[in-house]
């Protein structure tokens, strides 16, 4: 998650007299407005709970009123307190923080608690609609629509809710994953646009742990409704036998049978993001980006307009950084924070060879999703290194048993697939091992190296390895 406090406003407190207000932004949208005041007694609480020596220093207290450089300094202060609070295993991820964080999205949007409808939708495009409260936090969310759906307890935690906003043709790009420190329903009718939408779908990158899911009738449902999905919007590659094969078995109602057959194709469990820019393998070059199997799968338009393949083993990234750019508004009460064009970049270092780290950047507006892919394909693998359990895992993160609904909804079975897509453009190798084209750098006027410790992840998955594995 990239925290920031980009923006302050000058806003007019119950009593009239005026005070200074940070927009803390995730992802470069406005999640909540706070005071000083606030930040300074989360800081105590979290001091109180933590101790001195693990909570980051605070900006101090100043006693007379700020001037505007003093109030651009503090502005800067709390944006890096906020980002290594957040960095910290511990501190990002109490209730203290996370409960924090939830009651100012709250009060920002100044959404009461009640009792709403919220619509969920499958990646089948089938509608879930639960009765939830306002204040109700994305485990909440996610536990009344297994609930709904009748999935058992043990395999909520294979699945996630995400934002998303819905394209022309009824395809999904992807925003981010909905986080424990956000209320989902504060979250997307904030937003105050019918496209974005909330979606179920699988949260592990590891085809194995289909097992487990394919164990219950509503998993197996779920799983085969969100691969057809995917076939059909074109994210897993199909030829023309292997589309035959696939309705046949879907002719047959041979569901486990056709998630096998989807698990040999390409792409199958990644992540496809809209089309973007990057550096690689030089500057400007227009790309698809992909998220699965461990790596980013990058479809390249050189300037010559052929299109390259290549891949970047997330084992090989030393680390990777999320930079975002917004205009500054010292603005007076009334301005609209958050409404600015946001520009978001990924950057990641790659081992290219033995000793040669290559600093690769994608700008694109889905950066942050893409951050929380590599992060949890980090996590998962970093699991099945410790000889961890990953069903465990989820377990722990699933506390206490579901509410059940009163009513239960079943997944519908989805249509048969249509005729695969003849107009797929051929696609050249850029090289498995990505030496066949010459790489450029990052100038020392980039982004990716003008930043601060605080705003890198680093990876524990990373693997240094030797030429002849290159």
């Amino acid at each position: 998650m990239h925290f920031s406090i980009p923006e302050t406003e000058t806003r007019a407190g119950d009593g009239g007299a005026a005070y200074v207000a940070y927009n803390i932004h995730v992802n470069g949208v406005l999640h909540c407005r706070v005071r000083y005041s606030q930040l300074l007694g989360l800081h105590e609480q979290l001091r109180k709970e933590y101790g001195t020596n693990v909570v980051p220093a605070f900006p101090p207290k100043k006693i007379f009123t700020l001037t505007p450089a003093e109030v651009e300094q503090r502005r800067e202060q709390l944006e890096k307190y906020m980002q290594a609070v957040r960095q910290d295993p511990t501190l990002g991820g109490s209730e203290t923080f996370n409960s924090f964080l939830r009651k100012a999205q709250q009060e920002t949007q100044q959404i009461p608690t009640e009792e709403v409808v919220l619509e969920v939708l499958l990646s089948n495009g089938q509608k879930v609609k639960v009765t939830i409260l306002t204040s109700d936090q994305t485990e909440d969310v996610l536990e009344a629509v297994a609930s709904k759906l009748d999935l058992p307890d043990d395999l909520v935690g294979y699945f996630s809710l995400f934002l998303v906003r819905e394209t022309k043709d009824g395809a999904f790009s992807f925003v981010r994953k909905l986080q424990e420190f956000e209320l989902p329903y504060v979250s997307v009718t904030s937003l105050h646009n019918p496209e974005f939408r909330i979606i179920l779908r699988k949260s592990y990158w590891d085809s194995s742990y289909d097992d487990d899911v394919m164990e219950h009738r509503v998993g197996l449902n779920l799983l085969y409704a969100q691969t057809v999905s995917d076939i059909e919007h074109g994210w897993i590659l199909v030829n023309k036998e292997q589309h035959r094969q696939l309705k046949s078995l879907q002719e047959k109602v041979s569901k486990k049978e056709f998630i096998r057959l989807a698990q040999t194709l390409k792409y199958y469990g990644y992540l496809k993001f809209d089309p973007c820019v990057t550096d690689f393998p030089e500057k400007g070059c227009h790309v698809v980006v992909s998220a699965g199997n461990n790596e980013l799968n990058f479809q390249v338009r050189l300037p010559s307009e052929q299109i390259k393949e290549g891949s970047f083993k997330v084992t090989r990234m030393r680390c990777w950084r999320v930079t975002s750019s917004v205009p500054m508004s010292n603005g007076p009460s009334g301005s609209s924070p958050g409404k600015s064009e946001v520009k978001l970049e990924l950057a990641f270092e790659y081992l290219m060879s033995k000793d040669r780290l290559q600093w690769v950047t994608i700008t694109s507006p889905q950066a942050i999703m893409l951050s929380i892919c590599l992060q949890s394909m980090v996590d998962e693998l970093m699991v099945k290194k410790s000889g961890g359990s990953i069903r465990k895992m989820f377990r722990r993160r699933v506390n206490g048993a579901l509410r059940r609904s009163d009513s239960q909804q079943a997944v519908k079975s989805p249509p048969l697939l249509d005729s695969p897509d003849a107009s797929r453009e051929p696609m050249a190798k850029l090289s498995s091992k990505l030496t066949s084209v010459s790489l450029r750098g990052i100038s020392h006027s980039s982004s990716a190296n003008d930043v601060g410790a605080n705003d890198f992840h680093g990876n524990y998955a990373f693997e240094g390895i030797g030429d002849e594995d290159l």
